[in-house]
């Protein structure tokens, strides 16, 4: 910025009236990577399932520690994951990158410094459209974000200031389980212009390593991080432009605090140039965290720059060098991903995009939509639909519907129920065939998803003991057909009449004849055969 930039800044920013605030977001985000070894030693890695519930220091051998003589021998597997990463969100991936040495002196390094990527990152120059919602409309669309770098290094340990069971502890505790494991760093460019398209963002990534199987990305453990970069340009109704000093948020483990730190530092950065006129320059960016009690962000350093960091080339480990051979068999271990799922299902079974975005947005309602497609088509249970498209399109709606409404009574996602892919073929096939109704749905996902779990009975036992499996016998149905004519003859003239709404007081008189154990909607049709509609 000019002196003469800052004078203008001095003069305006009391007196001055603000047009409009545009804010602008770059994203770094930390991925745990779940290998089961750490990034350069053989001690089992804390992000991998079979040792999240570890015990404190457990986890630590002489590399770890930093003992004198150690030597680190790179993860091979941790660098093919986050070559994964970087072809899902369409990077170049580097044929030769190194390793360097990022110092500074905190009790969770023990080495006094970590092992990164500085000028040579393994993924760089990549992109990726995310989906959006006009909140208006309703309408999903896309939006592209420009990836600068993703690049791999360690993590740190934890500092912890309490004592076991909840006490104030005046100094720090030290856990290094965490230190050395596999932390891959992406960085965006700045392209975001409010909370509400980070989180999408932020989420769509979650999935997108979730699907690679890179991590499970439980946010409560730490295994993705989000750190935002915000600043906000202000336009005086005089026409001159303001850029506010970059913030960076640090270490935000859910999508509630990325939202509200993002929403507060804009409001807090009008205000801030308000009272002060500092905008952005050299020496200007702050460090802050998150109070997720008071709901604001606290200053807590001034930010380095990459100088200060004193980076140099690792002299104890051999750069990273990707074949053609070697990027082609990584590449060939990429799944469907979100972004290709949608299409597909929309193409494939004729959904909605909001509904293939829903079964898009958990992989684990993914994997369960996919397999219990099949199933009702080719498995033990299909032949009730006449084809995958149709089957599919019942299953979503299956799914999105009554599944998604009981996981909400019991606060649990879809995938997060613990129901079979076989269960939920069986259960859509059964009420495709009408041996059970529409109205027996809910009360079998009640009895088959509990509190406690997901039971193993087989939709067909569950419906038979609750009564609901329906009655089958043509003869029957004429029976108690006639009768409602015979009691609703009103109801019965109206719809030889062409009122076609007096239909369900018929069909009502049907339902409690038979004790609800028939078929509502064949019920429909054979009442409207015998009045000649």
């Amino acid at each position: 910025m000019t002196a003469a930039h800052q004078a203008t800044s001095e003069s305006i920013h009391q007196t001055a009236t603000i047009a409009r605030t545009q804010l602008k977001v770059g994203l770094e985000i930390h991925v745990e990577l779940a290998t089961r070894t750490k990034m350069f030693t053989r001690v089992p890695n804390v992000a991998h399932p079979d040792y999240y519930d570890a015990e404190p220091n457990s986890l630590v051998d002489p590399v770890v520690a930093a003992l004198p003589g150690v030597l680190p021998v790179m993860n091979r597997r941790a660098v093919e994951m986050a070559i994964m990463v970087g072809l899902a969100l369409n990077c170049d991936i580097a044929e030769f990158s190194k390793w360097d040495r990022k110092n500074y002196f905190y009790p969770d390094l023990p080495k006094g410094y970590q092992i990164s990527q500085y000028d040579l990152p393994l993924c760089g120059d990549g992109a990726i459209d995310i989906p959006t919602r006009d909140t208006a409309t309703g309408d999903v669309g896309t939006r592209r974000i420009g990836i600068i770098r993703a690049h791999l290094e360690e993590d740190t340990g934890k500092l912890g200031h309490e004592l076991p069971g909840g006490h104030h502890y005046a100094g720090s505790l030290v856990d290094l389980n965490r230190a050395g494991t596999p932390l891959l760093e992406i960085v965006t460019q700045p392209d975001f212009d409010s909370a509400e398209s980070v989180v999408e963002f932020a989420k769509e990534l979650r999935n997108i390593c979730r699907f690679l199987g890179v991590t499970e990305g439980i946010m409560q453990k730490g295994h993705m991080r989000f750190e935002p970069n915000v600043n906000v340009i202000i336009e005086t109704t005089d026409g001159h432009h303001f850029a506010t000093p970059i913030v960076e948020v640090k270490n935000l483990n859910s999508f509630r605090s990325v939202r509200g730190a993002i929403e507060f530092e804009h409001k807090r950065q009008v205000e801030e140039w308000r009272k002060t006129g500092r905008v952005m320059g050299r020496g200007m960016k702050q460090t802050r965290g998150w109070d997720d009690v008071n709901l604001v962000t606290v200053l807590q350093r001034e930010k380095e720059d990459a100088h200060d960091y004193r980076y140099f080339p690792d002299p104890d480990l051999v750069p990273v060098t990707v074949s053609a051979e070697w990027l082609e068999s990584i590449r060939a271990q990429l799944p469907e991903l979100p972004i290709q799922r949608k299409k597909r299902y929309m193409e494939s079974y004729e959904l909605p995009a909001k509904d293939a975005q829903k079964l898009v947005d958990e992989r684990d309602t993914c994997f369960l939509f996919d397999a219990a497609t099949k199933l009702s088509v080719m498995g033990t249970h299909g032949g009730g639909f006449g084809g995958e498209p149709k089957a599919g399109y019942a299953i979503a709606k299956l799914l999105l519907n009554n599944v998604a409404k009981r996981g909400n009574e019991l606060g649990k996602e879809i995938g997060e129920l613990g129901l079979s892919a076989a269960q939920i073929a069986e259960l859509a096939v059964m009420k495709e065939k009408g041996t059970i109704g529409a109205q027996a749905v809910d009360p079998i996902l009640a009895a088959l998803a509990t509190e406690a779990g997901a039971s193993s009975e087989s939709v067909a036992a569950c419906a038979e003991r609750l009564g609901l499996v329906q009655v089958r016998d043509d003869g029957q149905l004429d029976v108690w057909c006639d009768a409602a004519i015979v009691a609703q003859p009103q109801a019965a003239d109206d719809v030889r009449n062409g009122k076609d709404a007096a239909i369900g007081r018929l069909v009502g008189h049907v339902m409690k004849l038979s004790g609800g154990k028939v078929d509502a909607k064949s019920v429909n049709e054979r009442l409207r055969a015998k009045l000649g509609r």
